[in-house]
């Protein structure tokens, strides 16, 4: 009977030890935080990997999940600025960067993460109108995490992610922006073809006005060229004149009358010889030019020999 009850005490000692151990060390893993009360009173949090414990004096009340989580996609409607309701489908990601918090300062997580998300985001999207919400998604997310950050950092909760997945309106509502887009397509074709034939006009008013131009610098040219044939044409004669004065002066006289007598000859034989002639009529003094003709040719003659 003593051999059994020593066994006995034996057992129960190593029994013991080993419940204190198992009571002294507490292992976390890497995805999440423990948080340890003493006496109901919040002790510690402890973090990933092996931990120390008072054996029968600390207890660990709640294991939190650090990872990043979503919330279920939930819709939310809204009155935008312009009057229209509409429905946004939303999803917020957070995840837990202060276990006591989390636990101490809040019940349900989601419950009041969503709540809070309908708050943000009824407010941020009134701001707007509906073109605005459907065009400009990521400035209103932006502003949405912005808040929620603010709104959900008391329960040491990080919103990572705000997203706004998807933009319902009724059906009057797309009837009216289906309308509103054919008038934007027509009066983006109506702009562009008045565009088109404003620079149609604008570009004949170029070429015609290059045509007239390059016409003005031609009659220019023509006008210098004309200008340029009268001076020189004056310039010889005014040379021819020169020269005639000089040789006239040079005792040249019987060479002017020889060459007016000549000119005269010239011109009856033309008039003779011409189809449409009949009648002739010859100058009294036919003689004397011939006479004179005859007198020239000898002065030269004589001038030619000496």
């Amino acid at each position: 009977m003593g051999v059994d009850s020593g066994v006995v005490l034996t057992l129960v000692f190593f029994g013991f030890v080993l419940l204190v151990i198992v009571k002294s060390v507490a292992i976390v893993p890497q995805s999440e935080e423990y948080v340890v009360e003493r006496f109901g009173k919040y002790r510690q949090t402890l973090m990933a990997g092996i931990n120390l414990l008072v054996p029968f004096l600390d207890r660990i009340e709640h294991k939190v999940v650090v990872l990043e989580r979503q919330l279920d996609a939930f819709d939310i409607s809204v009155i935008t600025r312009d009057n229209v309701e509409i429905i946004l489908e939303t999803t917020v990601f957070f995840r837990v960067i202060d276990a006591a918090k989390s636990v101490y300062r809040i019940r349900d997580v989601p419950l009041a993460l969503r709540t809070t998300a309908e708050s943000v985001i009824r407010s941020a999207a009134g701001k707007l109108e509906l073109d605005d919400i459907q065009s400009s998604r990521q400035q209103m997310n932006d502003e949405i995490l912005r808040n929620l950050r603010e709104a959900s950092e008391v329960w040491g909760l990080e919103i990572t992610r705000s997203e706004i997945t998807d933009v319902r309106v009724d059906e009057a509502t797309k009837a009216a922006q289906r309308q509103q887009l054919n008038a934007e397509r027509e009066r983006r074709a109506t702009v562009a073809k008045a565009e088109g034939e404003r620079q149609r006009v604008e570009l004949e008013a170029d070429a015609e006005l290059y045509e007239a131009t390059k016409k003005a610098e031609a009659i220019r040219l023509t006008a210098d060229a004309e200008a340029y044939a009268i001076v020189k044409k004056a310039e010889a004669d005014a040379e021819q004149t020169r020269v005639v004065a000089e040789a006239i002066a040079n005792e040249g006289q019987p060479a002017v009358d020889f060459e007016i007598l000549k000119r005269q000859v010239d011109a009856i034989g033309r008039m003779a010889a011409s189809e449409n002639t009949k009648t002739i009529v010859v100058p009294s003094d036919v003689t004397k030019t011939i006479g004179g003709l005859s007198t020239l040719g000898e002065l030269f003659g004589r001038k030619t020999e000496v």
